[in-house]
């Protein structure tokens, strides 16, 4: 059982991320002040760089999380799958669905523009690369049910599709009535060119 000390912690790392996140909703993630985020969690600002360095921490932390939480849900529900491009196609639709709960739209095509200009691009790689991990991680899981073929390495495979629908996330983000239906579509069809060739 966790200690009292740990489940504060716990509360106001939590009390941050909210903080954080509604005032990125309303305010902007670049017009938000660190401060301001200190004042809405009833912290002071050297807290909050104790408990995360930087604005940008809590920004990636929110949207790892929303990337964990769809990777555990989609574990979760691997057995009724007995088709690898369902199985994958429903796992990047959980992302866009967790990451668009975790920040909305508005806060995404902000993050998106940072990314590709490069202030930020090193901290949201090392997200992808995470993510990419838990993507081979779930092609091993349908290579062993036979599910693909063995004949492949996972771990390219995960990053050509992580990073081939990160581009397909930030066009959705930036269209003027982002269409999450036509999305699904074109990521099925982007799994589908990669892994018709893949079946066992």
């Amino acid at each position: 059982m966790s200690s009292l000390r740990e489940r504060q912690k716990e509360q106001r790392r939590e009390a941050i991320l909210v903080a954080a996140m509604n005032l990125f909703v309303s305010n902007g993630y670049t017009a938000t002040k660190v401060e301001e985020i200190a004042a809405a969690a009833e912290v002071s600002a050297p807290t909050v760089f104790n408990y995360f360095g930087s604005k940008q921490a809590i920004l990636f932390a929110l949207v790892d999380r929303a990337d964990c939480c769809a990777v555990s849900d989609i574990r979760s529900q691997m057995e009724p799958f007995d088709n690898a491009v369902d199985a994958l196609c429903h796992l990047q639709i959980a992302i866009i669905k967790y990451e668009l709960d975790a920040l909305p739209i508005s806060v995404w095509q902000e993050l998106m523009s940072l990314c590709f200009n490069g202030s930020i691009s090193q901290s949201m790689a090392q997200i992808n690369t995470r993510l990419s991990k838990e993507i081979a991680g779930l092609l091993r899981e349908l290579q062993a049910r036979g599910m693909l073929s063995a004949n492949f390495d996972p771990d390219a495979v995960a990053d050509l599709l992580n990073d081939y629908c990160v581009l397909l996330f930030a066009r959705f983000v930036h269209q003027e009535e982002p269409d999450l239906e036509a999305h699904a579509k074109r990521i099925r069809l982007v799994v589908e060119l990669i892994f018709n060739g893949l079946r066992a």
